[in-house]
């Protein structure tokens, strides 16, 4: 795949109070926003299957070759994050990862919709 990332990234993706992280198909990092930085340095142009565990890399394979998203909670410096990661496309074929790495506080509150008789649209 050609690792240079060609689209415009959007202006607010740097200043957003979450870790934003984009690699192509190969695991080939093409962006990370400010807090991804500050929280890995910076890693654009590195391939991330070399800081992941067989297990990860699997997963990470899984998502590009099906398209599916993976999400899942962590503790990290005694902080609760929430990690989302989802394929990017570009015409309509997975060409990549992004992940979502946003900081929750403990006590974050939880709404049912389903059960404040709010109906789905």
């Amino acid at each position: 795949m050609d690792n240079e990332y060609k689209e415009p990234i959007p202006m607010w993706a740097d200043d957003v109070n979450c870790a934003i992280t984009v690699c192509d198909t190969e695991g080939v990092i093409l962006y990370m926003n400010l807090r991804s930085v500050d929280t890995f340095g910076d890693k654009t142009g590195e391939n991330l299957m070399g800081c992941h565990n067989p297990h990860s890399r699997a997963l990470i394979a899984h998502m590009i070759e099906t398209g599916e998203s993976n999400s899942y909670t962590i503790t990290k410096n005694g902080r609760k994050k929430v990690i989302y990661q989802t394929p990017w496309r570009k015409g309509g074929k997975v060409a990549g990862l992004v992940e979502i790495s946003m900081i929750v506080p403990d006590d974050m509150p939880h709404y049912n919709r389903d059960e404040q008789g709010i109906k789905k649209s």
